[in-house]
């Protein structure tokens, strides 16, 4: 032996810095099965819609995972959440100006599923 040691690679070390791939935060932004559905109803909707409304029109959603979209959205700032001090307490919900940005995208997705729904293997 020539008394070199052999650089072992380090485990679990991030590459350098890299640009992050826009795509990992727009996952992160709409995961979950019901994310794209919610938002590209209030998007379509495009006025307040109450939350029973928008649950029957992503049905068979629960309420539990409605709600806890809904607050995802408000806190990425993709939903406005407007209560009324009423009895009963009534709440609305409708897309914001930011929210709206993913329209176009949103079609875009729609109509390529539906362009190739027949070679799609599901």
């Amino acid at each position: 032996m020539t008394g070199r040691t052999i650089a072992q690679p380090k485990k679990n070390v991030p590459p350098p810095a890299l640009t992050p791939c826009p795509m990992i935060t727009f996952v992160d932004l709409v995961a979950g099965k019901w994310a794209i559905p919610i938002l590209y109803r209030l998007i379509v909707i495009d006025a307040p819609v109450r939350f029973g409304e928008l649950q029957r029109g992503v049905y068979p959603i629960t309420q539990k995972e409605l709600t806890r979209q809904l607050r995802a959205f408000e806190t990425k700032g993709l939903v406005r959440r407007t209560p009324f001090a009423e009895i009963p307490p009534r709440v609305e919900y409708q897309v914001t100006a930011l929210g709206k940005t993913l329209k176009a995208p949103l079609q875009s997705l729609a109509a390529w599923v539906n362009a190739h729904q027949e070679d799609l293997r599901t």
